[in-house]
């Protein structure tokens, strides 16, 4: 019999952060309180960049980024929010990077997880993901709930289940 298996990976659709941003600046662009302000929000890469008059402003699109990131599919856990910094004109600038991949503490813990619930699975770390495989698709299964169940401070999926 084959063996079973998926990886666990943690990663940003392009795609849904591009329309995250897209439809923050519409609202931005409409909201009567950002009217007339030098609000704005861009996506370079994966990186986004909110510009806006002061403190408040900040706040509301960052709100306003988030709100639609969620909507969008894009889990909060994987957006790293920098300080905010003071830019031209009197504005603060604040950078969000999308974190990719998962690195090597993270994949241990997911690893020592799975071998501390005696799972029949296997578990192995190759760059940016953990490889799980089994003989038995139930062990998977069981192995998705633990990884789910865990209280990680990044964003994760699952894929290539086969």
């Amino acid at each position: 019999m084959s063996d079973f298996s998926f990886d666990i990976v943690s990663r940003v659709d392009r795609q849904s952060l591009a329309d995250a941003v897209n439809q923050a600046q519409r609202e931005i662009s409409t909201r009567f309180d950002l009217k007339n302000s030098k609000s704005s929000i861009e996506l370079a890469d994966l990186t986004v960049t909110i510009v806006a008059d002061d403190d408040l402003k900040l706040r509301n699109v960052v709100d306003i980024f988030q709100g639609r990131c969620v909507k969008r599919g894009v889990s909060l856990l994987s957006l790293k929010f920098d300080k905010p910094e003071p830019a031209a004109g009197g504005t603060l600038r604040q950078t969000v990077t999308c974190l990719q991949g998962i690195d090597r503490d993270q994949a241990k813990r997911i690893t020592e997880a799975l071998k501390g619930a005696k799972l029949k699975v296997t578990s192995q770390i190759q760059d940016g993901q953990v490889r799980v495989s089994g003989k038995s698709k139930d062990d998977l299964q069981k192995a998705i709930a633990l990884v789910k169940g865990m209280p990680l401070d990044f964003a994760v999926q699952f894929v290539n289940y086969r």
